[in-house]
């Protein structure tokens, strides 16, 4: 069982990695298709095929990071607020809105891409390193510290030295793409402008590269 209980209201940071450090994303349509699943993953009610829903977008030329918000009618099982996509690890900053939301996400979220990876190629076993992990998120500072963690966590890694990696909410956050996956007031609010933002991410994600001493949320490749 787990230690930690979920709670309406509450923030959560959500990560995994590949099973043996193993990449989970080979290509484009691999993050783009757990960025479609984690859209459509998002609601209390079943969804049926996502196969066939994603054929649909596809046909109508529809990008999963620029797709339609959340019908009113439809009720979310969480709020995301911040994520990135690394090739072997994911993280995601999350919101509890309905009872069970977050775990209920992510067994959708995780079982159906670990299904569509292994069908695609040719497959068998788990592909992510056990059950997701979770660590409550109990302060604004936290909350704060944590975003720019999880927008830079693609150049806090090394993968990149620069602000142009498409698979995270960072291009959201700095109005470089109006994405409606996420919800980015909540952080934006606290800050007078979008420049005052990035400078905040910069200086910590400059720290972060640097010491390397984040333990309790950090993924080693």
């Amino acid at each position: 069982m787990r230690k930690i209980e979920f709670a309406n209201g509450e923030y959560y940071h959500i990560y995994n990695r590949g099973v043996d450090k193993r990449e989970v994303f080979l290509d484009e349509d691999d993050y783009l298709r757990f960025l479609t699943s984690m859209r459509e993953f998002n609601r209390v009610d079943p969804i049926g095929s996502l196969y066939e829903k994603y054929l649909t977008a596809e046909r109508r030329g529809l990008s999963p990071q620029k797709g339609d918000s959340v019908p009113t009618e439809i009720i979310p099982l969480v709020e995301i607020i911040v994520y990135c996509l690394n090739p072997n690890h994911y993280h995601i900053i999350l919101r509890q809105v309905s009872e069970g939301g977050v775990s209920k996400f992510m067994l959708k979220l995780s079982s159906g891409y670990s299904s569509y990876f292994n069908k695609k190629n040719k497959r068998s076993g788990s592909l992510f390193q056990g059950r997701f992990k979770a660590v409550h998120i109990d302060s604004n500072e936290y909350l704060l510290y944590l975003s720019a963690y999880v927008n830079k966590n693609n150049f806090i890694h090394g993968y990149n030295k620069n602000d142009n990696w498409t698979y995270s909410s960072l291009p959201d956050y700095l109005s470089e793409r109006n994405g409606k996956l996420i919800n980015k007031k909540i952080i934006l609010g606290q800050f007078g402008s979008i420049d005052e933002y990035e400078e905040f991410l910069e200086s910590n994600a400059l720290y972060m590269r640097g010491k390397k001493e984040l333990t309790r949320y950090l993924i080693e490749e």
